[in-house]
């Protein structure tokens, strides 16, 4: 089984050096950066607006956990959203090429 894993970044340096360490370890077979991306949310009490990025990463399910362990060791917020939803259907050739590129 495949999903898409949503993960927001403060700031494009960031977001690129996840990506970078993602496909690197061969966790993901493609990261999208999508910028200008507003979040509305509660944190610690109080109604907050962020700018922010999202990162749209496509991986196989079995890989999750060490995503978000992996993203949770080097993101720089204190709970980053890291939420992961199925993948279910699409272009078998296109889920066949994350299958290879995401190692055994």
């Amino acid at each position: 089984m495949y999903v898409v894993v949503y993960i927001t970044c403060p700031e494009i340096k960031e977001a690129e050096r996840i990506s970078k360490i993602l496909l690197d370890n061969r966790l993901a077979a493609c990261v999208n950066v999508i910028p200008n991306v507003t979040s509305f949310f509660w944190w610690a009490g109080k109604k907050q607006k962020s700018e922010e990025l999202m990162l749209m990463v496509k991986t196989k399910k079995n890989l999750l956990r060490k995503i978000v362990k992996k993203v949770k060791e080097i993101h720089q917020y204190e709970n980053p959203e890291i939420i992961a939803i199925p993948i279910i259907g699409g272009s078998k050739e296109y889920t066949d090429w994350i299958e290879e590129e995401t190692g055994n």
